[in-house]
């Protein structure tokens, strides 16, 4: 592996000075590193166009030119030097070379490397143009374009060329796209013998995949549209099955072995519980539950994902988990990221419990000296069968009796870390302080397309609740511009007349939190304005209040003290006011669809009919405009995730989850390659049914390649 771990300085073209560059930029640091670099398009070289067939609305053309003549232009398009005068270079901020062929004459622009150029493009002689054409005074041109001598003939100059990820400090430096592709071209020439194959031969037969060798080459330089077409096919399936590969080991060897706490019970409160109910469960919530009890009586640890669309129920499908444990005789706890979700959920869960005899407390940043010592004693005695609580739960003196079930409610909020500090909370096994790990129920509201809950969360169960409870009324989503606001203000005065509350939510975005402040304060003032006392009470809650003042304002809205709510996303999560029929969204376009879709989710809890009115900036890209129509054409969660995903890609929506995927991907795509995904996973589920180990050596690569350190996936519901 020599060449391959080489410092990419030592590359001929690179040199120190690019070598840094190209590490701070895109990340490479050896020459392996610059080859599992791929493009992400190619052109097409194949085809020569003339200069009368030219149109301005193509994307690149290529011609055959020869060099009429160059012109030097200085500052106001004076000129400084024709091919008759005295060169003077050091004035000239421009170079204009007219090329012909048979058809006719077109122009080509240089800004940059004027001197080299003008030597280079010598009258009489032929090149080859590429680039994106362009029309000025009548005139076709080509600025900056690529220029080939006819037949250069290296690996380079293929058929089809890739367009590699580059950045304008890149192109600043020279490494343009065609420095890119003689690099790799350069490269390939000293690597390709030393990439070796990682899937076994009777995968590549199976499947008829082509080799690792012929696949990097092809990628790179397809010597034709089908080369490239094998070349892509095997480098996206060896990604995406090795992923699933390492996920599902883990998840397999875990499911089969019996190291999780056995709860075969249901207790007298589980049943208090659901007999006290006002209504009937939905079937997805009973099947759920079926789900997680056959977990917690398997004897095997539980590692399950719960999804479910905003107000499906988890929260009581939570409850419902926590006193099958405590049912068994040991502790729960379900933490949330926020304090004001914490309390939002105290208070529901205090209601669920109230037919049963479980002890329930509050833990959480703001809570008292005198109540945190309370507390601190109930776990440790195991009074306390319930706790919820926020990030104040991972401290080291908050020591459980037995915890026997944890509760991660919106878990991309949490680092795994502190995920695994919670785990190492379960109960001892041995004098030595070993802990077993609790079961483990992660619950989220953000809808995950299916691709990316199979990749994220791959060694997890998942269970869906995919049905809404009776009697949710749909929320009537519109989109407005500005000059709709004082429509937009006249209808929130009607909804506050019939006894209604209002959110108005202004974007934070933290790279501009100064800024997006001012807005919201801006806002809270325009509010006010149109709202005032004593007939209107407004209140503001931002993630830069203290506690005591986000709280204070969240409850006055809670309780009903306040009409108006102005907020950032501080309340996409949970926060239930029933009363609450509006939501208007300011900036829409500057919040993810994931993020729209939680916020409209605060309203359509009660009787009343509902709206969500987002309002947009006047300049919104065509993109940004496709979301906000998707938001207002549909409620089911799942399909704006989908569709989301369509539109931007997986990489925002991996953003909010702190753990991100296991490995980086760097051809596959969870938004386009879902098929290849499919099959990738059925296949590693098939190899690890006859082979759990991977010790059959006819599977010694697949063993090698999980060893590499990008698969070692940790699992942090196992450490103790």
């Amino acid at each position: 592996m020599g060449e391959l771990t080489t410092d990419i300085k030592y590359l001929k073209g690179v040199g120190p000075k690019r070598a840094e560059l190209l590490t701070r930029e895109l990340g490479i640091e050896t020459i392996g590193d610059l080859i599992s670099l791929y493009p992400f398009r190619y052109i097409d070289r194949s085809s020569i166009q003339t200069i009368a067939s030219i149109s301005q609305d193509v994307a690149s053309i290529q011609i055959r030119g020869k060099v009429v003549s160059r012109t030097l232009y200085g500052p106001s398009s004076s000129i400084v030097k024709t091919d008759s005068d005295k060169i003077h270079f050091n004035a000239a901020k421009r170079l204009s070379v007219i090329v012909e062929d048979d058809t006719g004459r077109m122009e080509m622009v240089f800004f940059k490397g004027i001197r080299w150029n003008y030597e280079r493009l010598q009258p009489g002689q032929t090149f080859i143009f590429f680039g994106k054409p362009s029309e000025f005074n009548g005139r076709f041109n080509i600025v900056h374009p690529e220029v080939d001598e006819p037949q250069e003939g290296n690996m380079s100059q293929g058929v089809l060329t890739g367009v590699y990820p580059s950045t304008e400090k890149l192109k600043n430096a020279g490494i343009t796209g065609k420095v890119m592709c003689k690099l790799q071209s350069a490269a390939l020439s000293l690597c390709l013998p030393e990439i070796t194959e990682t899937l076994p031969d009777y995968i590549l037969g199976d499947l008829a995949l082509c080799s690792r060798q012929y696949a990097i080459k092809n990628i790179h330089f397809p010597a034709d549209a089908y080369a490239l077409q094998k070349a892509t096919r095997r480098l996206k399936f060896e990604e995406l099955f090795l992923l699933q590969l390492s996920l599902l080991k883990q998840k397999y060897i875990r499911s089969r072995s019996e190291n999780g706490i056995l709860m075969p019970k249901v207790g007298p409160d589980f049943n208090a519980c659901f007999e006290a109910l006002p209504y009937q469960l939905t079937g997805a919530q009973q099947r759920v539950i079926k789900e997680i009890r056959a977990d917690l009586m398997s004897g095997r640890q539980m590692n399950r994902l719960l999804q479910g669309d905003v107000g499906s129920g988890k929260t009581l499908v939570a409850v419902l988990s926590c006193l099958l444990a405590t049912g068994n005789g040991y502790q729960t706890c379900i933490m949330a990221p926020t304090e004001v979700l914490a309390q939002q959920h105290y208070a529901n869960i205090q209601k669920y419990l109230s037919p049963t005899s479980i002890r329930c407390a509050l833990l959480t940043g703001s809570s008292t000296v005198k109540e945190r010592r309370e507390i601190h004693a109930g776990l440790e005695d195991g009074s306390i069968g319930l706790i919820v609580g926020t990030h104040a739960l991972l401290e080291d003196n908050v020591i459980f009796k037995n915890l026997g079930l944890a509760v991660i409610d919106e878990q991309h909020r949490f680092g795994v870390d502190q995920r695994a500090k919670l785990w190492g909370k379960g109960p001892e096994i041995d004098s030595s302080g070993g802990r077993q790990a609790p079961h483990v129920l992660v619950m989220t509201a953000t809808p995950i397309p299916r691709t990316l809950a199979m990749t994220v969360y791959g060694d997890l169960d998942v269970s869906v609740i995919d049905e809404m409870p009776p009697g949710r009324k749909p929320v009537r989503t519109t989109l407005h511009t500005p000059a709709k606001m004082p429509a937009v203000y006249n209808f929130m005065r009607s909804e506050i007349a019939k006894g209604r509350q209002v959110f108005v939510v202004y974007p934070m975005i933290f790279e501009n939190e100064k800024l997006d402040l001012s807005n919201l304060e801006q806002g809270y003032e325009d509010i006010m304005k149109e709202f005032p006392l004593p007939q209107y009470k407004t209140a503001m809650v931002h993630g830069q209040q203290t506690s005591e003042v986000k709280n204070f304002n969240m409850d006055a809205f809670a309780s009903g003290r306040a009409n108006i709510l102005v907020s950032t996303t501080v309340i996409e999560v949970g926060v239930d006011v029933p009363n609450a029929s509006v939501m208007v969204i300011m900036s829409a376009e500057r919040f993810g669809l994931s993020q729209l879709h939680q916020l409209r989710g605060r309203v359509g809890r009660g009787a009343a009919d509902s709206h969500c009115i987002l309002i947009r900036d006047y300049k919104t890209s065509k993109e940004s405009l496709q979301r906000l129509e998707l938001m207002c054409r549909t409620e089911n969660g799942f399909e704006i995730a989908e569709e989301d995903m369509k539109m931007r890609g997986p990489g925002d929506l991996e953003g909010t989850m702190q753990s991100g995927l296991p490995i980086s991907l760097n051809i596959a795509s969870l938004a386009k390659d879902g098929i290849i995904l499919g099959e990738a996973r059925a296949y590693a589920q098939k190899i690890l049914e006859a082979d759990p180990s991977l010790s059959d050596p006819r599977n010694e690569r697949l063993a090698f390649e999980l060893r590499r350190e990008k698969y070692k996936v940790r699992d942090y519901s196992k450490i103790s």
